[in-house]
């Protein structure tokens, strides 16, 4: 009952504070709502930022490795990119060499980025169309649904049968009424039968979407274009059977391609094993500074309205100074005088820190209607948020409560 009773006046003083001073405390509330908020955005802006490039990567499969000329993750002064450039490309009778050798793969594809074409429908029209090609484990090497229709068949696959899978903002322009499937485009001079579309995926930061995709069996294509030739940057994408590490696949299709391009022991590989794993670290490293930054940004501005905080609870203690000296004169105990102002210090914090978390929700609004972005606001920064106020609270208004507690109640009652 005592902390109860304690709890109720520590809230009257300091709704009291609050209404007699306002802009003396909305000006010291500032420094913690400003800083809590600054810290919560960032948080929230990096676990968006974070997620949508995760997503981005996931999409190239979390545990497929890709055999390229060009490694990921380059691009510094150090890169030698004049020692890539003179890598052979993953030719078609590597990738059918991996096949019959491999014992960790689950599929291997071979696929090739053909052009960006302008591709028409009677009086509709898409520009940038991507055209590729692929051999027909694609499906197994890389993550997409269906909205519509089906995948290659087997026999499609092997036979170059002039069929295509289109991506959902191709069929949307094209066909507006809908029944893509079964219609014919015209591609490269050649016509091609409709028998799939993609679920919409929407744009990612990476650029990954198969929404404007027109997606050709590699055999089809080869009637058209060398499909190995280094202008369509043809890749082998590998996925490990399930329970197999990628470290083991990795290994194993090191030593398979070291052995089909005959490279001697200790002469340096003439390809890239690129796994998303590669990304995924990077953007940890990345994100890692980010959150650090916000952090050091956000706790200057914490400090800021812990001063301010502090000054308003010296204030508090000089103003009632008479009322402490009364409160010990009838029995009040130091604790109970200690508690009163540590209490509405935690209380003012606590304020500052939900109006900021207040603004950073009512943000999350504004930039879903602004950008269509769904921003991460989760349980994780609410609680940073909730336990960074009262972690302020105490250290704020610790100091004089204690000088409040430690009065002597004689000389407390005389001061004017």
């Amino acid at each position: 009952m005592i902390f109860f009773k304690l709890l109720k006046e520590s809230f009257l003083f300091a709704n009291d504070a609050l209404r007699q001073n306002k802009l003396r405390t909305f000006l010291s509330l500032l420094g913690v709502t400003i800083g809590i908020f600054t810290i919560i955005s960032v948080f929230s802006a990096v676990d968006t930022l974070r997620n949508n490039l995760q997503k981005s990567v996931n999409k190239l499969g979390s545990n497929s490795i890709y055999i390229q000329k060009w490694p990921w993750g380059g691009g510094g002064d150090d890169f030698p990119w004049w020692k890539y450039m003179q890598r052979p490309d993953p030719k078609i009778r590597e990738f059918e060499e991996l096949q019959k050798r491999s014992q960790t793969a689950l599929a291997i594809s071979y696929e090739i980025n053909i052009d960006n074409r302008i591709v028409k429908y009677k009086s509709n029209t898409v520009d940038g169309a991507q055209i590729d090609a692929t051999t027909q484990d694609h499906d197994k090497t890389w993550n997409f649904d269906f909205e519509d229709g089906r995948y290659f068949t087997g026999l499609e696959s092997r036979a170059g049968t002039p069929v295509t899978v289109i991506g959902h903002d191709i069929a949307q322009n094209l066909f507006p009424d809908g029944g893509a499937v079964g219609k014919q485009l015209k591609i490269m001079g050649r016509y091609v039968t409709v028998i799939g579309v993609f679920k919409k995926e929407g744009n990612d930061i990476l650029g990954i979407t198969d929404d404007k995709e027109i997606l050709l069996p590699l055999n089809f294509a080869k009637n058209v274009v060398d499909v190995q030739s280094s202008n369509y940057q043809p890749n082998i994408i590998v996925r490990g059977k399930e329970g197999i590490k990628d470290v083991e696949v990795e290994s194993e299709l090191r030593g398979i391609m070291r052995s089909i391009r005959r490279l001697r022991p200790g002469e340096e590989d003439s390809f890239a094993l690129n796994k998303t794993s590669v990304i995924s670290n990077q953007l940890d490293v990345v994100f890692g500074v980010l959150h650090t930054v916000g952090l050091i940004v956000g706790a200057f501005s914490i400090l800021v309205g812990g001063f301010g905080i502090a000054n308003i609870m010296f204030v508090s203690v000089k103003e009632r100074t008479n009322i402490i000296g009364i409160q010990k004169s009838l029995g009040a105990k130091s604790y109970f005088i200690l508690l009163q102002f540590l209490i509405e210090a935690v209380f003012l914090c606590l304020m500052g820190g939900v109006v900021g978390l207040g603004l950073v929700y009512g943000g999350t609004f504004l930039i879903k209607a602004a950008f269509d972005v769904q921003v991460i606001l989760d349980i994780k920064n609410i609680l940073i948020g909730i336990g960074t106020s009262l972690t302020i609270g105490v250290i704020s208004g610790i100091i004089p409560a204690y000088f409040a507690a430690r009065m002597d109640p004689v000389e407390a009652i005389r001061s004017n």
